[in-house]
């Protein structure tokens, strides 16, 4: 592997992680439903990809069948929901606490993969899931106080709704198989924005929009373009580059960082018991993800 390309690689999957990893923290300054904001996440994100892939000479929806094109566009759509709980879920608790319960994601499809997947579970995989599940519950604030704290039980319960959601969105995209990666999430998004688009006709007052502040619509530009449209195009161009064990490594940048930056700029620090939480979702995650399969019964 070229050295060069694949430390390029590893700076621009730090970024994308990065870039990620902010989202939250711009949603506090949206003034904008979460219906709204999803739906211009998913538009602006794919009109980005789509030039993006105009510009490399490539079309939808590439050299994916029919059937993977149905698969695609389901995952699209429970993708489009995956987004409304999860920016509703940062309303009504912290970042860190709402991307924390959304890292549940890979523990779900890890229980769920010996009944869909017909895969094994070994003794550390499992472990690890009672870790991430017990961190969780640490990080909710139940630890504290003995019970749910009542400000956050809404924006936990809907960030988990989140995370089974973009479980059920990876399960899919693993059913699928499609192979050219910037194609399927450029589709993902078409059809997370044509869900959206009767639910807001159906829900939203749109003549609401013209009251909106500049900031916000400034704001949703840059998570539409930039946390979706340029993460998503720069994630794939990097991923390619690197071992999968690294891909899975990397991705925890998002997470940590969400930690880190809300804690800095929202000044939402978690407790004692948090902050064993997080270590525990982070580091059974990894554990669970990265290590070779060769240390699979270790």
């Amino acid at each position: 592997m070229d050295t060069r390309h694949k430390k390029q690689a590893m700076l621009g999957l730090t970024a994308a992680m990065l870039i990620f990893g902010t989202i939250g923290i711009f949603r506090r300054y949206i003034a904008l439903s979460s219906g709204m904001l999803s739906f211009g996440r998913g538009a602006l994100g794919a009109l980005y990809l789509l030039l993006w892939m105009h510009g490399r000479g490539r079309r939808l929806p590439g050299s994916m069948t029919r059937r993977q094109t149905g698969w695609l566009t389901l995952s699209g759509v429970i993708m489009g929901i995956n987004w409304i709980l999860l920016f509703e879920a940062y309303r009504h608790t912290t970042v860190a606490i709402a991307t924390l319960c959304f890292y549940m994601q890979p523990t779900i499809v890890l229980l769920l993969s010996p009944l869909l997947f017909g895969e094994r579970l070994s003794r550390r995989k499992l472990l690890c899931a009672a870790a991430t599940i017990l961190g969780m519950g640490l990080v909710s604030g139940i630890a504290d106080s003995g019970r749910l704290p009542a400000g956050n039980t809404a924006g936990v319960l809907l960030a988990l709704c989140a995370a089974f959601c973009y479980a059920a969105v990876v399960i899919l995209n693993k059913k699928t198989g499609a192979e050219d990666a910037e194609a399927a999430t450029c589709l993902q998004l078409l059809a997370a924005t044509a869900l959206l688009l009767p639910w807001l006709l159906l829900t939203e007052d749109l003549a609401g929009l013209l009251a909106v502040d500049l900031r916000s619509l400034l704001l949703l530009l840059v998570v539409g373009f930039v946390h979706t449209g340029f993460a998503y195009a720069l994630y794939f161009s990097c991923i390619a580059w690197l071992p999968a064990q690294s891909v899975a490594i990397f991705a925890y940048i998002d997470p940590v960082s969400a930690l880190l930056l809300s804690a800095l700029f929202l000044r939402e620090p978690l407790s004692v018991w948090g902050m064993l939480g997080a270590a525990l979702i982070l580091g059974a995650a990894i554990v669970s993800e990265a290590l070779p399969a060769s240390q699979e019964n270790r």
